[in-house]
């Protein structure tokens, strides 16, 4: 998700500075090099060491005749992107008075000055949150563009936000908005039938390729809608649902304002008429059961021109066989294209799928971690829509 990224990470002396060091991992796990500034605040809470340590490159204490900001977020610096992580009210507060008094501070002004994309991490008191002073000087960074992790609400704290909050808005920051503009709706997960007020039916869909293909669309600028069986994202507007029924009317409400709708949810494909009690256990049960519709089908029906992409899980393994099937589908419904996977990933963190189209199946299957087939099925859709520049 960051391959190739240079991350300027500048540090502020809120004590969620103790977490940069697994911050500072995590952003190089995901592809990312590192390089910390830190203010002198933030270094009596973290030590410039553990930081060096977590980046695996010198740490930026103070600006010398080196003139560390403008190497780090000139015109033609270092820096990709400047990450505030955690960004204090103090440090926010002289960033948008343009007030230059700890290397934070100067690489931000400097980074504005340039153009380097900042994201900022805010992390304090609530009460400091919630002082007009600090949210006057949160709007003015918004409309010079510095983009938010926005902090948790918690215990009368602001508190920075979960690591992969902070990583999606740091690739949304560095990664070509190809999707920009346009509202894309995704499904997720797996939908539950109700046999009783206990029991449901069900399948193994752990909602990850969903989850993920969501996230991918709004890296790339995209307006998203989830729809799926989970709680809430900081990267969509979720509709919570449960069951098939519940899902379709969703996804075709949604689908009146949408640019295109991707389906990677595993819906159930059995219903049955649920009983208000509970079944006593201890005897033998028949259940009856029925078709679901076709959430597809459905919204095909209320929506000719939508742009659909759908996903077909596969039992047997063969390559061969799943493609026959996303043909199959593909042409039925008049599908952008298919996404076909075996079912036997389902709740694991890496997959291998197969890219089905209206000119055929790519020719290199696509694998990897999720999150990696996730952004190449969202540059396949900004290409349908011609979002590719």
């Amino acid at each position: 998700m960051l391959a190739g990224v240079n991350v300027a990470l500048g540090v502020s002396g809120s004590i969620a500075a103790v977490k940069v060091v697994e911050l500072a991992h995590e952003l190089r796990r995901h592809g990312a090099s590192v390089r910390a500034v830190m203010t002198p605040a933030a270094t009596n809470i973290v030590h410039p060491w553990a930081v060096d340590f977590a980046t695996d490159e010198p740490v930026v204490t103070e600006i010398t005749g080196d003139v560390e900001h403008v190497e780090l977020c000139g015109r033609d610096g270092w820096a990709d992107v400047l990450l505030l992580a955690p960004a204090t009210a103090n440090t926010a507060g002289k960033i948008a008075a343009a007030v230059d008094d700890t290397p934070v501070t100067t690489c931000a002004t400097t980074a504005l000055g340039a153009g380097v994309p900042v994201v900022m991490a805010p992390a304090m008191h609530e009460p400091m949150y919630d002082h007009p002073g600090v949210l006057e000087a949160l709007d003015r960074l918004a409309a010079w563009g510095v983009t938010f992790a926005d902090p948790r609400i918690e215990e009368g704290k602001a508190k920075i936000a979960a690591e992969s909050t902070v990583l999606t808005e740091v690739a949304r920051a560095t990664t070509p908005d190809t999707l920009s503009g346009t509202h894309v709706v995704v499904t997720a997960g797996a939908t539950k039938e109700r046999i009783d007020p206990i029991r449901i039916l069900t399948n193994r869909a752990s909602g990850k390729t969903g989850r993920a293909v969501a996230r991918a669309c709004y890296v790339r600028g995209a307006d998203v809608t989830l729809v799926h069986d989970g709680g809430e994202v900081p990267y969509a507007d979720v509709i919570a649902v449960e069951t098939a029924d519940e899902m379709i009317d969703a996804c075709r409400e949604a689908a009146v304002t949408a640019d295109a709708l991707v389906s990677a949810a595993a819906i159930s494909d059995f219903t049955a008429d649920a009983v208000d009690e509970k079944i006593r256990s201890g005897s033998p049960l028949s259940v009856d059961l029925r078709p679901t519709p076709k959430l597809l089908d459905s919204v095909r029906e209320a929506n000719p021109d939508l742009p659909l992409v759908g996903f077909k899980a596969e039992t047997s393994g063969d390559d061969a066989a799943m493609v026959a099937e996303a043909e199959r589908i593909r042409d039925r419904v008049g599908l952008a294209f298919v996404v076909a996977n075996d079912a036997s990933v389902m709740g694991d963190d890496r997959t291998r799928v197969l890219l089905v189209g209206a000119a055929g199946t790519d020719p290199e299957p696509v694998s990897g971690s999720k999150d990696a087939v996730a952004g190449r099925i969202a540059e396949r859709l900004a290409a349908v829509l011609d979002r590719d520049g």
